[in-house]
């Protein structure tokens, strides 16, 4: 496992990668793409993906290759490129063998709640990234950080990806970054924030038009992270395509995030 963590008064990180796994060769390709933009950038980064898509709209969704080849590319991909690695788990006996290989575990936003999934991630004494659910307030980030502090790890960070907004359809409200930032180190997800859920019927919509501007207010906080989901070819991924963006979308928008962040974080 790699030295990292996320803090938000230090210089910004990323955490990108395609929404699931759908190859080896797929990831391979596509953590050297990111690989070789966040290092012209100068941001250090991690490399996310999903073994499994658990909660698609619709059960012919493409869910992803499954927990034990997931990991098997996972590995191979934090071992090639030297960088963190991060997944999301939907069950607790998928937190063991998955802390064995990543260095940040993930629980979904619709699953932020659930006790006992958070307390198996947080016993792994990986870092614990939250997202949080689109029915919470901020306030409520509280109870989520004691039950992983209960279990013993103080490795715990926090995901503004959005609020629900009538039906299908998201808004982030800018004043809980304020509150968030004295409890955890806080991620903005600029992916899932610009989500329509369940906005196409049998899958999400998103208007990805909408990211960059987020991000921007999101970074102008004074924030630890970023996470956007990347995709060689968004208009044609097996999920999360209208949300994604391309790596010279990508490569664009990290390097103002980057100028952003510096402008925030500076030391008057």
């Amino acid at each position: 496992m790699l030295n990292f963590n996320f803090v938000n008064d230090a210089p910004l990180k990323i955490i990108a990668g395609p929404c699931q796994i759908e190859s080896e060769t797929h990831a391979l390709k596509m953590a050297e793409t990111i690989a070789d933009i966040c290092h012209e950038v100068g941001v250090r980064w991690v490399y996310k993906s999903s073994f499994d898509k658990a909660n698609r709209s619709s059960v012919k969704g493409e869910r992803g290759v499954g927990l034990k080849r997931g990991l098997e590319i996972l590995e191979k991909v934090g071992k090639e490129f030297e960088c963190p690695l991060l997944t999301d788990v939907h069950e607790p006996d998928q937190c063991g063998v998955t802390g064995e290989v990543v260095d940040i575990i993930q629980i979904p936003a619709f699953l932020c709640r659930q006790t006992d999934l958070i307390q198996a991630a947080a016993e792994t004494k990986r870092i614990v990234n939250v997202k949080k659910g689109q029915f919470l307030s901020y306030t409520d980030i509280d109870n989520i950080k004691i039950k992983v502090n209960e279990s013993w790890n103080d490795m715990f960070m926090i995901t503004e990806r959005g609020t629900m907004f009538g039906y299908n359809n998201l808004v982030v409200d800018m004043r809980g970054f304020s509150y968030m930032k004295n409890l955890c180190p806080v991620i903005f997800d600029g992916t899932h924030s610009v989500q329509q859920p369940g906005g196409l019927g049998s899958s999400s919509g998103g208007d990805r038009t909408m990211i960059e501007p987020l991000c921007l207010s999101a970074v102008a906080q004074g924030i630890a992270g970023v996470f956007l989901e990347v995709h060689d070819d968004p208009d044609n991924a097996p999920s999360d395509g209208p949300n994604m963006v391309t790596p010279d979308e990508f490569r664009k928008l990290i390097t103002k995030l980057k100028i952003l962040d510096a402008t925030v974080k500076q030391k008057l």
